[in-house]
C-alpha cells in the first residue's frame, strides 16, 4: 500500500504556490476549493477558476501537480478545475453586489488609528445626505460596530435558508460577526474561516437596494481584504492613518495592496491630525505632522479629510451613537459630512447621486 502523505504537508505545499502576477498564494486568493485524500496515497484537488484566462489556470494547475507529484511524491493527483465566472470576476471582481450601487472599503495598515470610527461616521454621514447605506463590519477579530451603534444585544433575523436581515440603526443597515458570536467572544479562526465569513456577509445578507455599502476592514493586508477584492467590484478604498511615521509606513502597505488587486484608491483620511486646547486654542501635533500628505503625494491620491483629536468623537462611539448622529453640528461631524460628499463625488457616473437622494427626502 502506498504511503499516504499527511494532508498538512499537502496544504503547506499548496500554500507556497503564488497565483501568477500576485504576491498572494492560491489558497489565500480563494482558488483552492478542496483537497481530499484518496486510496493508495492519491489526492483529489479542486481549483476554482475565477478568471477568464485558461492559460493562467493551466499554469496554476501545472504548479499544483508539480508541488504534489514531484516535490511530495504523491503517486497520483486527480486535478479538477471548476469554472465559476458567474460567481467571481477576474482580479477585483467586476461583479456587482446585487442591489448595491457602490462599495467603498475603509482600510488601514495598522490598528489603533480610528479606522472603525471613520467607517461608522462616514456611513452615518452618507445617510444624513439622504443616501441609503449599508455598513459591513469585516473586522472579524475585533468587531466594533455593535458597540458604536448601541446594538450589542441585537441579533439579525433569519430570512430562511442561509439568508438574514441586517440590523438597522440611525438610518444605516449593519452586519457584524459581533451580532452572531458576541463582541467579547474570542474569534480563533484560520484564514479560510475568515474568508468564508466575509463571503457570507456579502452574499447572504439581504441588503436590499442601497446606494452605498461601506466595508470596515481589519487592519493589515490579509484574508478579509483579499476576499473582498476577489468577491465583488470595489468602487474605491479610503485609507485611514495617523500622522506618525509608523502608521504611515503601514498605511503605504495597504495602499500598495489595493493597487495590486486593481482597486481604485479614493484618498487618505488623516485621523488624530492634531489636538487643539479648548481653553487656550493652542495646537499640539501629538502624533507628528504631515503623514497624510506624505502618502497622498507619494501615491498621487488626495487627502480627503483631516480629523483632529476630539474627546467627543471617542465618547460618542463608546456611547453607541456616532458623533455625526449625536452632534451633527460638531466640527468633526462637519468634516465627516464633507468626507461623505467627496466620496460620492468620486464615484463613477454619480454626479447626480445627491440630487437623487434629495428627491427621496
Amino acid at each position: 500500500m502506498a504511503r499516504q502523505v499527511p494532508i498538512e504537508a499537502v496544504f503547506e505545499a499548496l500554500g507556497r504556490i503564488k497565483y501568477p502576477s500576485y504576491d498572494a498564494d492560491i489558497s489565500t486568493l480563494g482558488f483552492l476549493e478542496e483537497v481530499k485524500p484518496l486510496p493508495d496515497g492519491a489526492f483529489a484537488v479542486t481549483l476554482r477558476q475565477a478568471t477568464a484566462s485558461d492559460e493562467l489556470m493551466r499554469k496554476v494547475a501545472e504548479s499544483v501537480h508539480h508541488a504534489l507529484a514531484h516535490d511530495l511524491r504523491v503517486p497520483r493527483v486527480d486535478l479538477r478545475v471548476r469554472r465559476i465566472e458567474a460567481e467571481l470576476g477576474e482580479k477585483t471582481g467586476r461583479v456587482r453586489l446585487e442591489g448595491t450601487r457602490h462599495i467603498v472599503a475603509v482600510a488601514s495598515g495598522k490598528g489603533g488609528v480610528g479606522k472603525s470610527t471613520v467607517a461608522a461616521n462616514l456611513a452615518c454621514a452618507l445617510a444624513q445626505l439622504g443616501l441609503s447605506v449599508g455598513l459591513l463590519d469585516a473586522d472579524v477579530y475585533g468587531p466594533s460596530m455593535p458597540t458604536m451603534f448601541a446594538a450589542s444585544d441585537e441579533h439579525p433575523k433569519s430570512a430562511g435558508g442561509q439568508n438574514f436581515y441586517p440590523i438597522e440603526k440611525y438610518g444605516v443597515k449593519l452586519i457584524s460577526i459581533g451580532f452572531f458570536l458576541g463582541e467579547r467572544a474570542p474569534i480563533i479562526w484560520r484564514g479560510p474561516m475568515v474568508m468564508g465569513a466575509v463571503r457570507q456577509f456579502l452574499k447572504d445578507t439581504l441588503w436590499g437596494s442601497q446606494d452605498f455599502l461601506i466595508v470596515d476592514l481589519p487592519p493589515g493586508t490579509g484574508d478579509a481584504q483579499l476576499t473582498l477584492a476577489q468577491q465583488v467590484s470595489i468602487d474605491g478604498a479610503v485609507i485611514v492613518t495617523t500622522p506618525q511615521d509608523v502608521a504611515v509606513l503601514d498605511a503605504m502597505r495597504a495602499v500598495k495592496m489595493f493597487r495590486q488587486v486593481h482597486c481604485p484608491l479614493l484618498g487618505v483620511v488623516e485621523n488624530m491630525s492634531y489636538f487643539e486646547c479648548p481653553d487656550c486654542g493652542e495646537r499640539d501635533d501629538l502624533f507628528g505632522v504631515g503623514g497624510g500628505e506624505r502618502i497622498a503625494s507619494g501615491e498621487n491620491i488626495p487627502v480627503l479629510a483631516r480629523i483632529p483629536i476630539y474627546p467627543d468623537l471617542r465618547g460618542a462611539g463608546d456611547a453607541g451613537m456616532p458623533l455625526v448622529v449625536a452632534s451633527p453640528k460638531h466640527p468633526a461631524s462637519r468634516e465627516f459630512i464633507e468626507l461623505a460628499r467627496r466620496v460620492v463625488a468620486a464615484m463613477p457616473s454619480e454626479s447626480d447621486a445627491l440630487a437623487r437622494a434629495n428627491e427621496r427626502r
